[in-house]
């Protein structure tokens, strides 16, 4: 029963996601408050090895999600039932693509979406800080930290990959 709770869930979140991996996490803020699969503070765990690992990132958080809540194939479930809309989508989109390529309305459609989407990676990347840095109480070091690693990547402008490495480290060693 699990696996067909998690196809169904991972499902809705691939089919109202638009906008990529970050626009998942709204969804998964919901999800971890409707059930109790994981905890919220979990989310941030899932962003930050999903960021890590290769492949997209809502399809590496549902893996992940999936693989806590129901072992291997729970992870399968809940991966296949984040693609499934993406697969119907595509097939059906495919077969009038011709035919409404060049209509105006979706056109302003898409650019319609574009607030959208931005809002929801916006409330996602808000919801990661308050979870990550603030969380019930205001932690100086996690805002320094935050701030610091904010400013270097700025700065130094490096692979992603030299940030999550220092991160771990810093955090083994300060026991964030």
């Amino acid at each position: 029963m699990i696996l067909l709770e998690l196809y169904y869930e991972f499902f809705k979140i691939g089919l109202f996601a638009i906008g990529g991996g970050m626009a998942t996490i709204p969804f998964l803020r919901h999800l971890s408050i409707a059930t109790d699969w994981f905890p919220l503070s979990f989310i941030v765990d899932m962003v930050a090895i999903s960021e890590s690992t290769p492949g997209p990132i809502g399809i590496n958080m549902a893996t992940y999600a999936g693989y806590n809540v129901g072992g291997l194939f729970g992870g399968l479930v809940a991966t296949l039932g984040m693609v499934t809309p993406s697969i119907i989508i595509v097939l059906v989109v495919a077969g009038y693509m011709e035919k409404f390529s060049h209509s105006k309305t979706l056109e302003h459609a898409f650019v319609g979406l574009r607030p959208a989407v931005t809002g929801l990676i916006a409330v996602a990347g808000f919801d990661i800080i308050r979870i990550a840095v603030i969380q019930t109480e205001i932690d100086p070091k996690k805002i320094i930290y935050f701030l610091v690693i904010f400013y270097m990547i700025k700065r130094f402008n490096k692979h992603p990959v030299t940030y999550v490495a220092i991160s771990a480290v810093v955090g083994i060693l300060l026991g964030f």
